[in-house]
C-alpha cells in the first residue's frame, strides 16, 4: 500500500519547496524558512522589488511571452544587477507559489525547486 504523500510548502524567501519532518510535527504551522540562511535575510525590500518588477515586466508583455530574471534584476539593481540574479531567481520562485506565474526551460515548465541553469518566467498558462 502506497503511502500518502508528506505535506510540503514554499520556502517564505527562496520558494524552494519544505517537506515535513517529524521534528518539526508540533510546529509545523509556523515553520517558514527552508534553512538557517533563508532564516536569517528573511525577506527584504529589494526581494519585494524584485517580485513587482517581475509582475510589472509580465504585466507589459503579451499573455505567451516570457521574461528572463535578469531583467527584472536589471531594473532594481541598475549597474549591480549581477548581484541580484539568485533573488530575481528567488522572487521567480515566490511567484510560482502564488501561482501567478510559471518557471520554463526550453519552453518546458520545470519545477521551481530543481531547475539548474537558464529559466524564463511566464504567466501560468
Amino acid at each position: 500500500m502506497a503511502r500518502p504523500p508528506l505535506p510540503s510548502k514554499p520556502c517564505a524567501r527562496c520558494g524552494r519547496t519544505i517537506t515535513w519532518r517529524k521534528a518539526w510535527a508540533r510546529d509545523w504551522d509556523s515553520v517558514r524558512w527552508c534553512s538557517d540562511n533563508c532564516r536569517k535575510h528573511g525577506l527584504g525590500d529589494v526581494d519585494r522589488e524584485l517580485e513587482a518588477s517581475l509582475e510589472s515586466l509580465l504585466d507589459g508583455r503579451s499573455a505567451s511571452a516570457s521574461v528572463c530574471p535578469s531583467e527584472a534584476a536589471r531594473a532594481v539593481g541598475a549597474d549591480d544587477w549581477s548581484a541580484l540574479m539568485e533573488p530575481a531567481r528567488m522572487a521567480a520562485r515566490r511567484l510560482v507559489a502564488a501561482g501567478r506565474a510559471e518557471i520554463t526551460q526550453g519552453g518546458q515548465v520545470v519545477d521551481p525547486s530543481r531547475f539548474k541553469g537558464p529559466i524564463r518566467v511566464r504567466r501560468p498558462r
